[in-house]
């Protein structure tokens, strides 16, 4: 795997200035000889210019949280990271990523939980590149990698737990949305380590019932809401008459 390597580049503004001294005296020199009729001086004045011209070519500018990616005949010199104005060889070629946070929202997709239930999940991803040789070169797309691999991590997150439960003890996709979240979170960082990329936070944004089975689901859910208050009222008044059975006996 190819790993990011910091490429230390001189300072732009000095080397834009050392061109412009180097033009001023080519130019001065060509106009001295040309009245002197000296050729050479005129012909190593024009190579002078034409090498100060190809030399300015190398200036670039980098932007706070970002880099710069350089190339040589197609292999891989360095990130150039320091701010500024900057110069670097002029045949280096450069491909400008970004470091800056970014967060993507997924699609809404159509999945089933654990039960076999159709549903429908979407999620939000808070990102950024870390490793910039990685994200170039290791990926095809490192952006539409992430948008890949996070609906891949959705669909198989979702056949680990159901939509919801009653029962305690037991994880659902709506009721356990932190341990939830913190799983998708670990997913989809492994599947983007490759890429170079931190996930930063990872969170469910959208969670219902696929709408052919909504309705029926929604009556399912009264139904196993109603039955678990009746079986905690029932838990409840055990308890309240084992309180009074253990009063009476302490009373004799």
């Amino acid at each position: 795997m190819i790993r990011e390597q910091e490429r230390r580049t001189a300072s732009g503004l000095l080397m834009l200035g050392v061109f412009v001294i180097i033009l001023a005296v080519a130019v001065a020199s060509i106009v001295r000889a040309a009245r002197a009729d000296d050729v050479f001086v005129v012909v190593l004045g024009v190579l002078t210019i034409i090498a100060c011209v190809v030399g300015l070519a190398g200036l670039f500018t980098v932007a706070p949280n970002q880099g710069q990616v350089m190339q040589l005949f197609g292999a891989y010199r360095g990130t150039a990271r320091e701010e500024g104005l900057r110069w670097a060889n002029p045949f280096y070629t450069k491909k400008r990523v970004s470091l800056r946070v970014r967060n993507f929202e997924s699609a809404h997709l159509k999945v089933n939980d654990v039960d076999g239930n159709p549903i429908e999940i979407a999620s939000i991803v808070v990102w950024r590149v870390v490793d910039t040789a990685e994200a170039v070169f290791e990926v095809d797309d490192y952006e539409n990698f992430v948008k890949v691999q996070t609906e891949s991590a959705e669909r198989n997150l979702a056949t680990h737990y159901p939509y919801d439960t009653h029962l305690e003890g037991h994880l659902s996709l709506r009721g356990s949305t932190d341990e939830v979240a913190k799983r998708l979170k670990s997913e989809i960082q492994d599947r983007l380590a490759k890429a170079g990329v931190e996930v930063i936070e990872a969170r469910i944004s959208h969670l219902a019932y696929a709408q052919e089975i909504a309705a029926a689901m929604l009556r399912r859910q009264q139904a196993g809401a109603i039955i678990a208050a009746r079986q905690k009222i029932v838990e409840g008044a055990v308890v309240m008459v084992e309180m009074a059975l253990d009063l009476l006996s302490k009373s004799d």
